[in-house]
């Protein structure tokens, strides 16, 4: 993932118009009501990549990542006041503290291969967050907190309800998936 602590945050005015809806609260991102919350722990940080940097490494330090402690309905909220989480949960975090700042943030899920990496997980979906910065969107990993080559992304949008890991209508069992992914 590139970094550039250089980059800005931009006035709600200056952004552009396609950005500006990442700004907003959305289903699981309740920013209204993180506000003050936001504001005490990262009011007084300097704006910029450092300050969605603090952001990031606060959810990692926060929650504790835990397979079955999140359900369908959890929101950044809940997984902020109960301190659990799945990864999901962290990026929804994150993305409701930046909201909560005027910081544009968006969800984003897909595979994160294990590039030079050693898990002890098997690859599977993963959910992190990008935060518009300067003139492009930087990439953020809340769960790992650090940065990772190899990225596929899925799905973006202001949380999980606009891209869905999977959509079923009645029973379905997933018997098997395998993803190889490696840098070209």
């Amino acid at each position: 993932d590139p970094a550039d602590a250089t980059a800005v945050e931009l006035a709600p005015a200056d952004l552009p118009d396609d950005v500006l809806i990442y700004t907003s609260p959305s289903r699981y991102c309740l920013s209204d009501e993180m506000a003050v919350t936001a504001k005490e722990l990262f009011g007084a940080i300097p704006p910029g990549y450092g300050r969605v940097e603090k952001i990031n490494a606060f959810v990692h330090n926060h929650l504790e990542y835990a397979l079955g402690t999140s359900t369908s309905v959890t929101t950044a909220l809940a997984a902020y006041e109960n301190g659990v989480g799945v990864c999901r949960d962290f990026a929804h975090l994150a993305v409701t503290f930046c909201r909560a700042l005027d910081i544009p943030a968006r969800y984003t899920f897909g595979y994160l291969p294990d590039i030079g990496k050693i898990s002890m997980y098997p690859m599977d979906f993963h959910a992190w967050f990008e935060a518009y910065l300067g003139d492009r969107w930087w990439t953020f990993d809340p769960r790992n907190n650090d940065r990772r080559r190899g990225r596929i992304v899925v799905g973006r949008g202001c949380d999980a309800v606009d891209v869905a890991m999977v959509t079923t209508y009645g029973d379905a069992a997933l018997n098997e998936l395998t993803v190889w992914s490696d840098l070209a």
